[in-house]
């Protein structure tokens, strides 16, 4: 059966080990994990060596950091599941590449799209950022006004939303 996961928390909350033990409950071998991370330093590229690390080589992992509708839709019908990972850093290329509004709604429309009418299970990780403190500049305030606006969506379309908390999963719905 098809579902749409959301899972969501914290920075290192277990979000992403989570998504790909849930992934493991879903029958068949087409796996897709769609990483939106452009790595920029020398960190970056280690947290996703370790990531790679995690997922089985039953994984087809494409790297897509502007473009998630588009493959989450490409993709869909020859997979039996897709873990995104993470929404939060794709919105971070959005706001990077433009800071014209509606073509970032348009971005976020074609998101949500893209995951009600996927053929498969899609398992989206995303990382709640308005729980702080409000930041002190205006991108970083964007930056976490456009995240909650877009976490919100994405569980209003969602089968089953999970917050992280010190690696436990709660089930919100």
């Amino acid at each position: 059966m098809r579902e749409i996961i959301f899972v969501l928390g914290g920075c290192r909350s277990g979000k992403s080990s989570h998504a790909l033990e849930l992934s493991g409950s879903i029958c068949g071998e087409n796996r897709i994990f769609i990483a939106t991370c452009t790595p920029l330093d020398e960190e970056m590229k280690q947290r996703i060596k370790q990531h790679q690390k995690e997922r089985s080589q039953s994984w087809r992992t494409i790297e897509e950091p502007i473009l998630l509708p588009e493959a989450i839709i490409e993709n869909s019908q020859k997979a039996d599941v897709i873990v995104v990972d993470c929404v939060t850093l794709w919105i971070s290329n959005i706001i990077l590449k433009t800071d014209d509004q509606e073509i970032i709604s348009r971005y976020i429309h074609n998101l949500i799209h893209s995951i009600e009418t996927a053929q498969c299970t899609v398992i989206l990780v995303s990382n709640e950022v308005g729980t702080g403190i409000v930041p002190d500049n205006a991108l970083a305030r964007r930056f976490r006004d456009l995240a909650g606006h877009v976490n919100q969506n994405v569980a209003a379309c969602s089968d089953k939303v999970i917050w992280m908390a010190a690696g436990i999963p709660v089930k919100i719905r």
